[in-house]
């Protein structure tokens, strides 16, 4: 059981948060998960204010040919701002498939040069790395490809409102609101064009802890000693995060207008991507471990993944902050669920510092926890 004083704080934690969205509570297989044992999920409880903790977690049940989902929820609310770092890799690639089926003759294989690149690529190509290891630069290019407006009004158009991507990743100008001239080569004779684009001036975010820390490190390398504003950065709640996986994994269970417009073939592949290990991308395996993007379950240790047990995710990580969305299935045990959490890590309440505690404190909660809740389904398999 947790002790009487955290016990108390999740109590008060949870009052308040209903009083602002009643739906937001604790229920079992989280509880259950935050009153382990283990010092990896003690750290964090013990001081859980700190660490600003949202969690998802859904139950699904296979009744016959149907599936049917249970949520529960502890301190997810789309006000209380987290930086989302690169778990918005997942809409740009899934969009980015969408978006290819608009023009003509393109597929996912089809070249195409970014003006001012340094490589032609493929939207394949690029999606393979993003979910691999996470690659800066090929976000950017999908991101250039497709344009803040057309990701935001795609995702507001599937009913996925509380949602904001503003920004490119680890470049100058990241916000610019010009996207690039794209060269799509049609065949070895053929080119199209795809003209500079302007999109929407981005306006300031106005949520809860837009401001975080007490200090920061700016882009000239000085300490400034004020809260660090996120009011301009990339806004991806768990509840937003959560209903794109749900949409990918489990189309059905939405109406048409809801889904992504992507064919079978393109489900697949992306999925693929999802669930696929750096070494069967190609990356080397001592330096890309199976686990490097892979928080839940085995984010801890660098030993291999079992093949039964396969994680379609998207992680994210930067200004201390680690953010884990998933789709977990055991074919073995015939076990599946959904989580999506978030946790910062960030001791000293310095940002743009590059001293946080992922490996000491965040990566071990995440992979814990979700060992926790894996644990819990598979108990449930055997009574």
């Amino acid at each position: 059981m947790l002790s009487k004083p955290i016990g108390i704080l999740i109590f008060l934690i949870l009052s308040m948060s209903c009083k602002e969205t009643p739906q937001i509570v604790i229920t079992h297989p989280i509880e259950t998960a935050l009153e382990a044992t283990s010092t990896k999920i003690k750290n964090v409880v013990d001081s859980i204010k700190l660490h600003e903790v949202q969690l998802k977690f859904t139950r699904i049940r296979r009744e016959n040919d149907d599936v049917f989902f249970t949520d529960y929820n502890f301190q997810t609310n789309e006000s209380d701002y987290f930086y989302p770092a690169s778990s918005v890799k997942l809409p740009i690639a899934v969009l980015a498939l969408e978006e290819i089926n608009k023009i003509p003759d393109v597929t996912l294989y089809t070249k195409f040069y970014i003006e001012g690149d340094t490589i032609e690529t493929t939207v394949a190509k690029e999606i393979t790395k993003i979910f691999a290891v996470s690659d800066n630069q090929a976000y950017n290019r999908l991101f250039e490809f497709l344009g803040q407006d057309t990701i935001n009004q795609s995702l507001h158009n599937k009913g996925i409102k509380n949602v904001r991507i503003s920004h490119r990743m680890s470049i100058e100008n990241a916000d610019n609101i010009t996207t690039k001239p794209i060269i799509i080569y049609m065949n070895d004779s053929t080119t199209r064009v795809r003209e500079r684009r302007s999109n929407e001036i981005i306006k300031p975010l106005d949520l809860h802890h837009i401001k975080k820390g007490k200090s920061f490190i700016n882009e000239d390398d000085e300490f400034v000693n004020e809260p660090f504003d996120f009011s301009l950065k990339n806004y991806y709640p768990i509840e937003a995060q959560h209903e794109v996986l749900k949409r990918i994994i489990f189309p059905e269970k939405f109406k048409k207008e809801e889904q992504f417009n992507i064919s079978t073939t393109q489900r697949d592949f992306l999925l693929t991507a999802m669930r696929s290990l750096p070494r069967e991308a190609g990356y080397d395996k001592t330096e890309y471990y199976d686990s490097y993007v892979k928080f839940f379950m085995f984010g801890d240790q660098q030993k291999p993944i079992p093949n039964t047990i396969k994680i379609y995710n998207k992680v994210g990580y930067a200004y201390g902050t680690l953010t884990d969305c998933a789709y977990i299935k055991d074919s073995t045990n015939a076990i599946e669920f959904l989580l999506t959490a978030t946790i910062l890590v960030n001791k000293n309440q310095t940002f743009n510092d590059n001293t946080y505690e992922y490996e000491a404190v965040g990566i071990p909660f995440l992979a814990e926890l979700s060992r926790q809740l894996y644990d819990q389904e598979l108990q449930q398999k055997k009574q």
